[in-house]
């Protein structure tokens, strides 16, 4: 990803627009400035380097808050940009929980644009945030119900595997699970029966154990989250 957008840095392309009078008119790219980055825990290096990146190559500085619940990556990779070059200022990593660190990055009048990922009901806190201090721009990836529909003519036996790994993937700590399933009434017992079935063979236990399909959950919020 970090290698993607290096290469995306030189390719961001102006351009001059014909006017119809002898007046010239273009466009002019600029970094937008300081970005408030604030990363979940369900990914904490994925996400965290998908808001990082093209910061980096536009040209922006950032201030970056990791989950209360994973911060100890984020903290390794402001390390690993300082041994790297990276100017002092311009990864910058401040732990905390959303309610404080969070709230202070969203209203903050010297921050020019936010990215947060997370749920819906933050996500609002954060926009309303970002609209009475001084109309940063925001950029919002938020919580989903996504939906997996299966019809008559499906491989059930796929469709089983796809509706597992759809809700199991990263322990179903993700947002675009596909936490509801409609089956066509025609194959509906037969694929219900096939997932109990694959369902029984998914092993939870220690993650490194290589017989373990899915470890523990990040927190013990399972009546919350799950």
């Amino acid at each position: 990803m970090v290698r993607y957008y290096a290469g995306a840095a030189d390719k961001i392309h102006g351009e001059v627009l014909k006017m119809s009078r002898d007046l010239q008119a273009y466009t002019l790219l600029e970094p937008i400035g300081v970005v408030g980055l604030i990363v979940p825990w369900n990914f904490p290096s994925t996400l965290l380097f998908a808001k990082v990146s093209p910061a980096l190559a536009a040209g922006c500085t950032m201030v970056i808050k990791p989950a209360e619940q994973t911060p100890l990556s984020a903290l390794y990779y402001a390390h690993l940009a300082k041994l790297a070059g990276v100017p002092d200022g311009v990864f910058n990593v401040i732990t905390g929980f959303g309610k404080t660190a969070g709230a202070a990055i969203s209203h903050h009048m010297d921050i020019d644009k936010v990215s947060f990922t997370g749920s819906t009901e933050v996500g609002r806190e954060v926009m309303q945030a970002a609209a009475k201090s001084n109309l940063k721009q925001v950029s919002l990836e938020l919580g989903g119900k996504s939906p997996l529909v299966i019809f008559d003519d499906a491989d059930i036996n796929m469709a089983a595997d796809l509706a597992l790994l759809g809700i199991l993937y990263n322990k179903g700590e993700i947002c675009v699970a596909s936490s509801r399933v409609y089956v066509q009434e025609g194959i509906y017992d037969e694929f219900v029966k096939k997932l109990q079935e694959k369902a029984k063979d998914w092993v939870v236990g220690d993650p490194f154990d290589p017989n373990v399909r899915q470890g523990p959950q990040v927190t013990d919020s399972t009546d919350k989250v799950l």
